[in-house]
């Protein structure tokens, strides 16, 4: 099997799995009970907090567990946009959002604020001057992830974070799922962000939301005690435990696990043009992700093609619902390209070997699969 869909989920490291079932068979008690057990379990729990607060440059206290990104996105989203909708209910982002970006704001839309999307440099970074333009003193919320999740494109998130600052009423939130375990990120600025553990070789099913301490939102989960009023439900003590271990393993070795990424990357791109197909993300996006097209052929086809050799990419993100890739559309204006758009993800555990067999098969397939075309036609 050649895996190179690292973008959507990552296999979970086995020392990270054996984490979670140590912690699930030796602490057995309800980290919100007062009793020996609880106790201990609470012990655990911030231990480990404090570790994930540590690496991420934060405070324990700013730390919310949830069920993974998605969750996150919509609690920070509707979190702050339902607690401080009395200031102003305009909201900036791009349309390079993963669905659970856009899916609450398009429900927010319903209930009265306004979403408008910031200007995209020819590269598809923001543009600064546009965002400046468009910032109002009703603006409460600007959402834009750090990293696209199918184009790699990488965003200036201080310099965002900075314009926002200059507007008292209102909040910055970025996704950076994408961005964890791959670089180092400064979250100085930054008054809300999201992440999710099963990007970088954690368990599914937990994510982060980092909230500043200063900033006060709607819950999106009511319903008792926790690690955080802001968040209700039992702590899930494995998960969290697990998701420290996780995120401290990602961060070992890191420029060395970069270099070799961005070696492979480099070799991929020049393969991939060397057979003339079309490469979308930009030369300085993450070199973990690279967006593809090949015009003649629907993603869904190709897919299944490579799919049959147990190789495995992806066409968007897992979680779109789109017939086109509208993060595609929006860097190259070519509506061809962003409906046969291909993503690769890869790893520094993806080795040369297997991008020269992915190579081999995805040629071999267009070949095919063209051949079917010209018959049909």
């Amino acid at each position: 099997m050649i895996y190179l869909d690292y973008s959507a989920t990552t296999p979970v490291e086995d020392s990270v799995l054996n984490s979670y079932i140590e912690t699930t068979k030796k602490i057995i008690g309800n980290p919100n009970s007062l009793h020996k057990l609880g106790v201990d379990a609470k012990k655990l729990i911030d231990a480990a907090t404090s570790q994930i607060a540590n690496i991420l440059g934060v405070k324990p206290s700013e730390i919310i567990y949830t069920s993974g990104a998605s969750e996150a996105n919509n609690t920070a989203i509707k979190g702050i946009c339902l607690k401080y909708q009395n200031r102003g209910k305009h909201i900036i982002t791009t349309p390079l959002e993963h669905s659970s970006i856009i899916e609450p704001l398009n429900y927010l839309k319903k209930l009265g604020f306004e979403v408008e999307y910031v200007n995209l440099t020819t590269t598809g970074k923001v543009d600064l001057a546009d965002l400046e333009k468009k910032m109002r003193q009703d603006t409460i919320l600007v959402t834009i992830a750090s990293i696209s999740s199918e184009l790699g494109i990488i965003q200036p998130i201080n310099d965002i974070a900075k314009i926002v600052k200059k507007y008292p009423k209102a909040y910055f939130h970025t996704d950076i799922t994408q961005s964890i375990g791959k670089e180092k990120i400064d979250l100085t600025n930054v008054d809300l962000a999201s992440l999710s553990a099963q990007k970088f070789y954690g368990m599914k099913g937990i994510g982060i939301l980092i909230k500043k301490e200063n900033i006060v939102i709607e819950p999106l989960i009511h319903g008792g005690k926790s690690t955080t009023k802001d968040r209700s439900g039992t702590p899930a003590t494995p998960l969290i435990v697990s998701t420290s271990k996780a995120l401290r393993l990602a961060y070992e070795n890191l420029e060395e696990k970069q270099k070799k990424v961005k070696e492979l990357n480099t070799y991929l791109r020049e393969k991939l043009e060397q057979e003339n197909i079309t490469i979308n993300s930009p030369e300085d996006a993450t070199p973990y992700i690279l967006n593809i097209s090949i015009e003649n052929i629907k993603p869904e086809t190709m897919l299944h093609a490579l799919e049959e050799k147990e190789i495995y990419i992806s066409t968007k993100t897992a979680c779109s619902t789109a017939e086109e890739s509208k993060a595609v559309l929006s860097l190259t204006k070519d509506s061809l390209k962003a409906s046969h758009s291909l993503r690769i993800s890869i790893s520094y555990k993806t080795t040369k070997e297997e991008l020269d067999i992915f190579i081999k098969e995805l040629i071999h397939a267009r070949n095919e699969l063209n051949k079917l075309y010209v018959k049909k036609d």
